[in-house]
């Protein structure tokens, strides 16, 4: 027989079984209603913990008045990101004119001959030349017969664009989220250390918390460093072989290696036009220097944000930015970085755990 204590008991676990299986639920239904903004708001996230410390020195500045302070936090960045997105529609509009030039000009057979610059280029010179001679005899039937490829390369300048500027707007959103946040950072910082140490116990909780600002903190520094390096490292290029608008192209160069698109974006339409324009000496010079610009970009990436880990040795963060790059985009570097860290900071702390309990037992 089941005594009277015993179905109270197994009565409190079905109810509790229940309750758990409504709060996944309601979990699940929470995820759907908010993963469209889950962009903005780690946008948000990043900015808030990245400029913390630069939100609270303009507060000082401000004389303690954060409204002051947000305002001038939300026009600060805005005009920095707004900089390189003008340079770039104007930069894409002249394009777009140009290749609506170029068709009017297919149309009437005017198919002007391409410099030495380009046709004397080394491996892909004469591939060049020969489509390009093509074009010139026949460019009704040459573009039907690479009909797919243009496409595709349309394709992608429009989706790339489209997704730049989708990106510009998570940004600008999120600087907007970030102020408000950075506005109720110590109530919002109270909760989130009682929450974390309720789920992972009082110390546990604020190392893992500083852990994932520290991650954060670490990108960001990582990211931004090499954008500012690269957006040098093209102005002096640029500068060198007297391109128009140097300055603005620097600063779209900045805004794509910060959002990852690569440096590239800009450094291929400039050699094209240094090409056709008949400088083959500069055009050579720019083939290379972009080379290396594109592998600057790619190698002092994930050295800066592993050198600005901290505590975390070199392989974490560098598996987390790669990784989470590779899986999620932009964003992805930050959530790789922190998850790397949470778990490296969990088996470290589980290992020393391991390592005193024997001697513990060996004590008593």
């Amino acid at each position: 027989m089941i005594s009277i204590e015993q179905r109270k008991n197994r009565r409190d676990y079905i109810e509790r079984i229940l309750v758990l299986i409504l709060f996944l639920a309601l979990l699940l239904m929470l995820f759907d209603v908010l993963k469209v903004f889950f962009g903005i708001l780690t946008f948000g996230l990043i900015f808030s913990v990245s400029f913390y410390h630069a939100f609270e020195k303009l507060t000082k500045l401000a004389k303690g008045k954060k409204s002051i302070a947000t305002g001038i936090y939300i026009i600060i960045l805005i005009v920095l990101l707004l900089i390189p997105l003008i340079f770039f529609t104007s930069s894409l509009t002249k394009h777009i004119k140009d290749i609506i030039e170029f068709v009017t000009r297919l149309k009437n057979n005017d198919v002007p001959d391409l410099p030495i610059a380009i046709t004397g280029l080394p491996l892909i010179g004469d591939g060049i030349s020969a489509l390009w001679n093509n074009l010139q005899k026949s460019p009704k039937e040459t573009i039907i017969a690479h009909e797919h490829q243009i496409k595709n390369v349309l394709h992608h300048i429009v989706t790339s664009g489209m997704g730049v500027i989708g990106t510009g707007i998570q940004f600008v959103l999120g600087i907007i989220i970030s102020a408000m946040i950075l506005v109720k950072s110590d109530t919002i910082l109270q909760h989130i250390r009682l929450a974390a140490q309720h789920l992972f116990g009082a110390t546990d909780g604020i190392v893992l918390l500083d852990t994932a600002t520290q991650a954060i903190r670490s990108v960001s520094l990582g990211v931004m460093g090499t954008a500012f390096i690269a957006g040098i490292v093209g102005w002096i290029g640029l500068t060198i072989t007297h391109t128009p608008f140097a300055i603005g192209l620097s600063a779209l160069i900045f805004f794509l290696v910060m959002l990852q698109i690569g440096p590239l974006f800009v450094w291929i339409p400039v050699v094209i036009w240094t090409g056709l324009t008949g400088h083959t000496g500069m055009t050579i010079f720019l083939i290379i220097y972009g080379v290396v610009l594109s592998l600057l970009d790619a190698i002092l990436k994930p050295i800066f944000i592993a050198k600005s880990g901290g505590k975390y040795p070199f392989w974490v963060i560098f598996i987390g930015v790669i990784g989470g790059l590779a899986a999620w985009g932009f964003t992805g570097m930050f959530k790789g970085a922190i998850i790397m860290s949470v778990f490296y900071t969990i088996f470290t702390s589980w290992l020393e755990r391991k390592k005193l309990s024997p001697s513990i037992n060996g004590v008593s």
